[in-house]
């Protein structure tokens, strides 16, 4: 087994056993009458996937893997969606999901890799005095490859140093000068730097099937039209599934694709009927609300570099940040990955990324128009807050978090998510998965 697959697998394995943690404290913590619990499983289990309501326009937007990233970008923006299924054409007219799907990209696994290609840009470019000096092209890629000393990711990916130093000597930083080290390089590039990572080779060539390759953080795991919700929601939960897609046994196309945004609307729905009535009335410190002490929240101050705010939800796989400012780390903002949208779709702001900091990408985005989506403010919550409450402001503000805050001055206390309020309403029955869907989460987790 090569080392970076060795790799990939027990990374896949820490995240399984991270899901399991987390879904045991969820359960030792909501403190739900056993009998409540059952009730609300029993009527999971009763609703069948095929009467949630479909997918904007009934048709579920697939991105072949030949697709270049840029052009993936481009899709989701205009399509006004953060993620896809990506297709084998290989194996297109394939009945079995397994071949037919090698995934799903979304903006998480795009981010990911723009931050590492950038990175051996700025390395390989920084080698450009061997240019300067008459070597060619091919060596300036070996310095910046040796230099980096990449054997991981972006080296899978096929993202040649040599073809970055051919954009070099092809003019891209010709009368840019010469930077010393990597992030000289990067900032000496301005706009033309940009250019290199979406517009040069090989960058511009690179697929989402070869990120996916590479960045396995969106796993696709579908359930059958004949499933229950009950399958649903623990996949969003407990597996912390952002999606799942929903497949008619005998058929290739995908027939609904449920999102953690979804069901929670579709929860805030459930009004008036007793089950929901009776849990959301609860205080949500009765349910153990929120599940991380406020020491546990990952947080960006508004003077820190946006680039820091991307890496700390990269390396912490988390969706977003709340912006705080202060020692008592006040909520001032928040900043989510689908905020890259404009990160990538706007040249000059991309060019500039290495000295921006939160609170001037946050403006920037606020005057960019709908086009890109407004910057969310920090949707916040008390912690005597109901949970039915806290679901009403993640339901109508379309936003994916809502931050727990204490005292006058909105001190950080806690977050409660979307995952979080789903995993309120179910528990795992024993050998769940298996008996009901015909194979282990845990199984294709670590295909």
């Amino acid at each position: 087994m090569a080392e970076s697959e060795s790799g990939d697998k027990e990374i896949i394995k820490s995240s399984v056993s991270s899901c399991e943690a987390y879904f045991e404290k969820v359960q030792s913590r909501k403190n739900l009458p056993k009998s409540l619990q059952e009730t609300l499983n029993s009527a999971f289990a009763g609703i069948p996937v095929s009467s949630f309501p479909q997918v904007p326009g009934g048709r579920v937007i697939e991105i072949p893997a030949e697709t270049s990233v840029s052009e993936a970008v481009k899709i989701l923006s205009d399509s006004k969606i953060l993620s896809a299924p990506v297709i084998n054409k290989d194996h297109e007219t394939s009945l079995d999901w397994k071949e037919r799907y090698l995934g799903i990209i979304d903006y998480s696994s795009i981010i990911l890799w723009v931050l590492e290609s950038a990175e051996l840009a700025a390395i390989a470019l920084s080698a450009t005095s061997a240019t300067a000096a008459g070597v060619g092209a091919g060596a300036v890629g070996a310095l910046g490859v040796a230099a980096l000393g990449f054997t991981g990711p972006v080296a899978a990916a096929g993202l040649a140093a040599a073809a970055v130093g051919a954009a070099v000597a092809g003019g891209v930083a010709a009368d840019r000068g010469i930077g010393k080290d990597a992030a000289t390089a990067a900032d000496n590039l301005g706009k033309d730097f940009y250019q290199v990572i979406l517009q040069e080779e090989p960058f511009k060539s690179t697929t989402v099937g070869t990120i996916l390759k590479s960045f396995r953080y969106a796993p696709f795991i579908p359930v059958s039209t004949e499933s229950s919700m009950l399958s649903v929601l623990l996949l969003l939960s407990k597996y912390r599934l952002r999606n799942v897609p929903v497949i008619k046994p005998g058929e290739a196309d995908i027939k609904n694709y449920i999102t953690q945004s979804a069901v929670v609307h579709g929860l805030e729905g459930c009004k008036g009927r007793d089950w929901f009535d009776h849990i959301s009335a609860l205080p949500i410190s009765d349910l153990g609300l929120p599940f991380m002490s406020p020491n546990e929240v990952i947080s960006i101050d508004s003077e820190e570099l946006i680039l820091e705010a991307f890496k700390r939800m990269r390396d912490n796989n988390i969706g977003g940040l709340p912006v705080v400012e202060g020692t008592n780390k006040k909520v001032v903002g928040n900043i989510s990955m689908r905020d890259i949208r404009y990160l990538l779709l706007q040249p000059e702001v991309f060019s500039n990324f290495r000295h921006l900091t939160v609170r001037s990408f946050a403006a920037k985005i606020a005057t960019a128009g709908e086009e890109y989506g407004l910057a969310s403010p920090a949707i916040t919550c008390k912690p005597d807050s109901t949970l039915g409450s806290v679901i009403n402001s993640l339901a109508s503000r379309s936003v994916h978090r809502v931050y727990v805050t204490d005292g006058d001055e909105n001190e950080l206390f806690g977050v409660i998510t979307l995952r979080d309020v789903i995993s309120c309403f179910v528990s795992e029955p024993p050998n769940y998965f298996e008996n009901c869907l015909g194979f282990s989460v845990k199984e294709v987790l670590n295909r």
